[in-house]
């Protein structure tokens, strides 16, 4: 682990900004061109000569993808003894912009600039096999790129198999180690229907999945063809490529930004509803502490903003004894149905017991913000909100705490928001209660 504030060659390290399954993504700061850039330096426990073999052919492939819509590479090589890939710094990924609400016509323009970008890749006989929403980052004027081809696979005649990907957005023959490029255009298909309906379908697929009726009424039925076509379980019938799902979208484009859902006619005065006033509270919230809370999810009772970590709504005090959302992390517990990663020995949520095998998949972590204070413990480090070491199973016993936050739970003595909270999230506790 690289530490803040250390310098490589002209970058200085501001913040770490990511965690994936073989590489670390920092903040930096370069010193001569005076401009903030995005920093990925490979794990060295994992650092083979086959994984640096991998990053090169990344800084490779990136190299000869000159595209408006594909992340380019600014420099690559070994500093100061760590090998680094420089590449330009993005505002949030579009994860992180999914949790806000989009316009239909937001999302139209994100659809054919990431389409676009697949398209050039496949042209190229490139395979991307690891689409998803955190490996596109946005940049001001609304533009995305797309990001990361460590796992990408040259199109030859005889193709490796590969099971690699991430869960949640991964091609039914990709996960039987049959990739194509009809691979990447499932899991397209999967981030734009996420985008229109707020729901990501787990497998197994079926049609209609969650959130279908929200489709429905938001776009042309041509748009819903589309997308039933591009996420169909049986390749042959999904488009052959991103070139021809281009195609296909620029025909039905203009019909999806006709079929705009019709606006809720505006309340005045004394006339304003309670749902109104909450809506404009949990607004207000999202836009203090959706970052550092994660809260990119939605409560499946009330639809307020919650985070993975939350043991029940601070909205509606719905308790959330099983999770039922998509999570960043590659495995889920078996108790309480949370993400956990692949090295956790337990569920730092739950107290659950024996985490599934290890698994070799890429993904996104979080960050790891305080130790264990148990000295035999192996494992040592704790992501915030945990409520047990999932290396030990220690219980955390020194509170919770964040940037912003306004006052203690007066049972769990963790930092909650009375302003906006009626209950605390860690221990379900009225807030209102005197």
């Amino acid at each position: 682990m690289i530490r803040i504030g250390r310098l490589l060659g002209k970058y200085r390290i501001v913040k770490r900004l990511a965690e994936g399954g073989f590489a670390r993504v920092y903040r930096a700061y370069d010193t001569v061109a005076a401009v903030p850039v995005a920093i990925k330096v490979p794990d060295a426990a994992l650092l083979t000569k086959e994984a640096l073999d991998d990053f090169r052919r990344e800084v490779r492939i990136s190299a000869k993808l000159d595209h408006p819509n594909i992340l380019p590479v600014k420099d690559a090589g070994v500093i100061d003894g760590t090998f680094v890939v420089i590449y330009p710094l993005g505002e949030e990924s579009l994860g992180d912009r999914m949790s806000r609400r989009m316009s239909v016509e937001n999302i139209v323009s994100l659809a054919e600039q990431m389409i676009e970008a697949v398209a050039f890749a496949h042209r190229h006989r490139v395979m991307h096999c690891d689409i998803k929403p955190e490996n596109f980052i946005m940049f001001s004027g609304n533009r995305i790129r797309l990001a990361d081809f460590g796992i990408a696979k040259v199109a030859v005649r005889t193709l490796a198999a590969s099971g690699s990907g991430t869960i949640g957005y991964i091609a039914p023959e990709q996960a039987m180690g049959k990739p194509s490029l009809r691979s990447d255009v499932f899991s397209l298909g999967l981030i734009l229907y996420r985008m229109l309906s707020g729901a990501l379908p787990e497998w197994p697929f079926e049609w209609p999945p969650p959130g279908y009726e929200r489709v429905r009424k938001s776009v042309h039925r041509d748009v819903v063809s589309f997308l039933q076509r591009a996420m169909h379980i049986d390749s042959r019938k999904r488009y052959a490529d991103a070139s021809r799902m281009l195609t296909a979208f620029k025909r039905i484009k203009a019909k999806a930004l006709r079929s705009r859902p019709a606006r809720r006619p505006r309340q005045n005065g004394r006339g304003s509803s309670t749902a109104d006033w909450r809506t404009i509270r949990q607004r207000q919230f999202l836009r203090r502490f959706r970052r550092q809370l994660e809260t990119r999810y939605a409560c499946h009772r009330c639809k307020a903003p919650i985070a993975e970590a939350m043991q029940s709504c601070p909205w509606c005090s719905t308790k959330i004894v099983k999770w039922r959302a998509d999570s960043r992390l590659p495995n889920r517990c078996p108790r309480c149905k949370r993400g956990v990663k692949s090295d956790w020995r337990f569920c730092p949520w739950c107290y659950g017991g024996a985490i599934s095998d290890a698994t070799e998949l890429r993904y996104d972590g979080n960050r790891y913000e305080r130790r264990c204070k148990n000295k035999a413990c192996a494992g040592g480090w704790l992501m915030p909100f945990m409520r047990y070491c999932p290396s030990c199973r220690r219980k955390t016993d020194r509170p919770w705490s964040f940037e912003g936050g306004t006052a203690k739970c007066p049972r769990c003595r963790w930092t909650v928001l009375p302003d906006f909270w009626d209950n605390c999230p860690w221990c379900a506790r009225n807030l209102r209660r005197t």
